[in-house]
């Protein structure tokens, strides 16, 4: 696929809206609201289901401009058989895990710009 066209392609899929399940479901998360490092598409076999699928790209710079991180997961939702994409139009949250990479209950330490901050609304709650 050309430049470019790997990414229209996923675009075109996501405002088609819902076409059934498998969902796959594209998040993306990074240091501030304005850099994504990272990317996780989920597969959703089923209504009120879990991923039972995942995969995540991860990028020092900006996961949106890395080369063939759009091939990949169109590649990775055709090889799962979604007929639905979802994503959201925002930078989601830290990169890092809760309880993985910092402890749970905590702000990560890394990402101070996420601490206190509601990361659906990207409002800061006291």
């Amino acid at each position: 696929m050309l430049k470019g066209q790997a990414k229209k392609a996923l675009s075109k899929k996501v405002k088609k809206g819902f076409r059934g399940y498998p969902i796959a479901t594209i998040a993306l998360y990074g240091p501030t609201d304005k850099k994504a490092t990272k990317l996780v598409v989920g597969i959703v076999m089923q209504e009120n289901g879990d991923a039972e699928q995942m995969k995540k790209w991860y990028s020092d710079d900006d996961v949106m401009k890395e080369p063939n991180v759009f091939e990949e997961v169109l590649e990775f939702i055709q090889t799962n058989g979604a007929k639905t994409v979802g994503m959201l139009d925002r930078i989601v949250g830290c990169p890092h895990e809760e309880g993985i990479d910092y402890p749970e209950g905590h702000s990560c330490p890394l990402c101070p710009f996420w601490a206190g901050r509601n990361r659906w609304s990207g409002r800061i709650e006291h």
